[in-house]
């Protein structure tokens, strides 16, 4: 486990109880996934993000509240839930080499009876105009949305400009492996 922390000091009494509580999820992973923690301050927000980069996806969440041991508390548990929940469908996909999950320590979610599983309900098409990243955040402005697709026009690569929670900007570009 990694832990890094933005305007926040890390005490032992912090890491410990980072790792304490990270290793309740142990159990579903082999020993390969290694959680990468970064804890930051924003005037009264206590943020932790929790990054567990698997073959071939990644296991995230974020929680922000006024008690870092809170945050920490939610992030744990939001990363079971999403095992939990996600378990069926990360097993379909073993064709992607999910080694680093031991699918038989996840219990199976017992859904809601309102909830109903997402689907793609729409799909749309549109052309990708070449446009420099700025360009791109003002189009992404300008139509009101929180994230913008487009072609970059140095590269001519489709990239994906995103309005961040701390009100910064995030580009997305792709990797092919």
């Amino acid at each position: 486990m990694i832990v890094t922390g933005r305007n926040v000091n890390i005490t032992d009494s912090l890491r410990d109880t980072i790792e304490s509580k990270l290793d309740k999820l142990e159990k579903y992973f082999n020993k390969e996934a290694e959680a990468q923690v970064t804890l930051s301050v924003e005037k009264e927000r206590q943020i932790m993000e929790v990054t567990i980069p698997l073959s071939g996806s990644v296991l995230r969440a974020e929680e922000a509240t006024k008690d870092m041991y809170t945050s920490i508390d939610r992030v744990v548990d939001k990363l079971d839930s999403q095992l939990r929940k996600h378990k069926t469908r990360l097993e379909k996909n073993r064709i992607n080499n999910y080694e680093t999950i031991r699918f038989e320590n996840i219990p199976t979610y017992e859904k809601v009876e309102e909830e109903e599983e997402a689907q793609i309900v729409k799909t749309k098409r549109f052309a990708v105009k070449p446009m420099s990243h700025e360009e791109a955040v003002l189009q992404m402005e300008l139509v009101g949305h929180n994230f913008y697709v487009y072609a970059n026009d140095e590269t001519n690569e489709v990239n994906v400009v995103y309005k961040r929670k701390d009100g910064n900007y995030g580009l997305i570009e792709p990797e092919f492996e």
